[in-house]
């Protein structure tokens, strides 16, 4: 892989990953497309650490309210805003479990040799997106998501392992068919991305020595901060439009893309 390459697929990750179109999918078709399908699937998960690092910066006085309640809760002691994070906390948890659960059983499916599927689930994506639209009447602004809330959109977020399935696409319709409000619900997807991408991180690193010989240090470096930039960048406009009850749009560019590489690749 060059460098020019890495920063390709580093800027499509940053766009990707945050917009409801599926990173992973996008990943594997840009793979694809370049002949690149030898390069280890542990470049495409730390590419999605460097996105997560954008998950941090951006939402860093949440998480820092977060650990703020573990850390009195650990010391016995309370405020009046715990309650109502130890509830996000447990939400957090329940849907992590679901996730690592449907992650585990569906790891060993090779979809990198099968663009045709993933294409296909893109067009499952554009489907998820449009059916938001009548989830979000079910929203509610003051909710704070919960156990059951967990449960629901850590089941969809398991669901979103298959590459073509966003990823935040389905954790985004999950939480506001449960009844969170629309704000909450992009928070708490992206909130619920930091476990799952660490986890799958986790579960690769025994390719690293495998991403030396695909992928130099240098093109590594450029792919990682292009991913960073432009994930900053579109998770801005991502949460706009979430607040917009627009995601649905989104299917606009699932569906052609989804058919096209149904029939090229």
């Amino acid at each position: 892989m060059t460098t020019l390459q890495a920063i390709l697929f580093g800027c499509l990750q940053g766009i990707t990953e945050f917009l409801p179109v599926s990173s992973s999918g996008h990943l594997i078709l840009l793979k694809n497309l370049f002949g690149l399908e030898e390069v280890p699937r542990l470049f495409d998960i730390l590419l999605h650490v460097a996105t997560l690092l954008v998950v941090l910066v951006i939402f860093r006085e949440k998480t820092a309210r977060l650990l703020a309640t573990l850390g009195r809760l650990l010391a016995r002691r309370r405020a009046e805003e715990d309650p109502r994070n130890l509830r996000l906390i447990l939400a957090i948890l329940a849907a992590t479990l679901c996730t690592g659960t449907a992650g585990i059983l569906l790891k060993d499916i090779d979809f990198e040799s099968r663009p045709k599927i993933v294409a296909a689930f893109l067009l499952v994506t554009a489907l998820i997106l449009l059916a938001s639209r009548i989830f979000r009447k079910h929203a509610n602004p003051a909710r704070t998501p919960g156990t059951r809330e967990g449960i629901i959109t850590g089941l969809a977020q398991g669901i979103g392992v298959l590459p073509g399935i966003s990823r935040s696409g389905i954790t985004i319709s999950a939480a506001l068919l449960a009844g969170v409000g629309r704000a909450e619900a992009g928070e708490f997807s992206f909130l619920l991305s930091i476990p799952a991408i660490l986890g799958a991180l986790v579960l690769s690193l025994k390719e690293s020595g495998n991403l030396a010989q695909s992928v130099p240090p240098l093109a590594l470096a450029a792919g990682l901060a292009s991913a960073a930039l432009t994930g900053y960048i579109c998770l801005r406009l991502l949460m706009r439009v979430i607040r917009g009850g627009r995601l649905h749009l989104f299917a606009l560019y699932l569906i052609p893309a989804g058919i096209l590489g149904i029939i090229f690749l």
